[in-house]
């Protein structure tokens, strides 16, 4: 894309009070009132957060290819279904119970959950990962869960109460390192480690992956843990299929058998770009990168 690459901080919008407010107004309404608000509310976000709709009209124009009146339609139908999906999440917070779980790859999750080793899942700021935490529920195996150590004390507040009764850890990233030890502990104790693998947060290691007819930088992060502890990567996908259902996607990265440690790394970022391209194409409208993610 052309124009300079922007970071997308990875924070959830809004003050304090008015992530309190909606946590109050969803334990006393349902959360579709909240998508029916967010039809008038769309247009006016997209006109001032004007880089990040940019971002997205390109991705619809240069990536998928589309025309101009179809790549303004699918941007507003992306910020439509990202303001949907944090509603979901507040609904979730005020304790409503709408939402249902589609998971046709159950048994290849239920495969790591129940295996003695540890296991790395690879996330994406595709669809609504953080749903996944919140549906499903399993005491064997703890999750940790890594996430941007700058959010709203508000929304960690809410995660942690939530994701605590499902056997997930929240890790946040720390300028300190100190999630490095975290990390270390659980995938020795052979629980799971979950990681975003589409963001490389400021970090030199990458791969440049060929990805929706462009080339992007991928972090190398997940894969070098997955060699250094000998344990398996998952891709996992959560995706908003209706107002009330999502359906979780699993995939699982293969490990190279030839090469040495740094082309089995590179080969393994690349199979994860390949599917998260194949996630992506399906499921175009959920792509929630708004920054310019494409080299030049």
């Amino acid at each position: 894309m052309t124009g300079e690459k922007r970071e997308w901080k990875g924070v959830t919008g809004g003050s304090t009070f008015g992530q309190k407010a909606m946590k109050i107004l969803f334990s006393v309404v349902h959360v579709r009132v909240g998508y029916f608000i967010l039809i008038f509310v769309i247009p006016f976000y997209m006109l001032f957060a004007h880089a990040g709709y940019l971002a997205i009209y390109r991705y619809f124009r240069r990536q998928h290819g589309y025309s101009v009146v179809k790549s303004f339609c699918k941007t507003y139908r992306n910020h439509y279904l990202f303001g949907q999906m944090i509603l979901d999440r507040f609904a979730v917070y005020a304790g409503q119970k709408n939402f249902k779980v589609d998971n046709p790859d159950n048994d290849l999750f239920l495969k790591m959950v129940y295996a003695e080793h540890g296991c790395i899942i690879a996330g994406s700021h595709v669809g609504n990962p953080e749903l996944c935490g919140y549906l499903l529920s399993q005491q064997t195996k703890r999750i940790n869960s890594m996430i941007f150590g700058g959010e709203a004390k508000e929304v960690q507040r809410n995660r942690s109460k939530v994701l605590d009764d499902n056997n997930v850890r929240l890790i946040p990233v720390s300028e300190d390192m100190s999630h490095i030890f975290l990390i270390n502990e659980a995938l020795t104790n052979g629980e799971m480690i979950s990681m975003p693998c589409d963001r490389a947060f400021g970090s030199g290691k990458t791969v440049a992956c060929d990805f929706l007819n462009g080339k992007a930088d991928f972090p190398v992060g997940a894969f070098v843990l997955a060699l250094q502890y000998d344990v398996p990567v998952i891709a996992m996908f959560v995706l908003k299929i209706t107002a009330s259902l999502y359906r979780i996607h699993v995939v699982s990265v293969p490990v190279p058998q030839e090469g040495n440690k740094r082309e089995k790394i590179n080969e393994m970022t690349r199979s994860f770009a390949k599917i998260l391209e194949d996630i992506v194409r399906r499921y175009p409208e959920q792509w929630f990168n708004f920054y310019n993610f494409w080299k030049k």
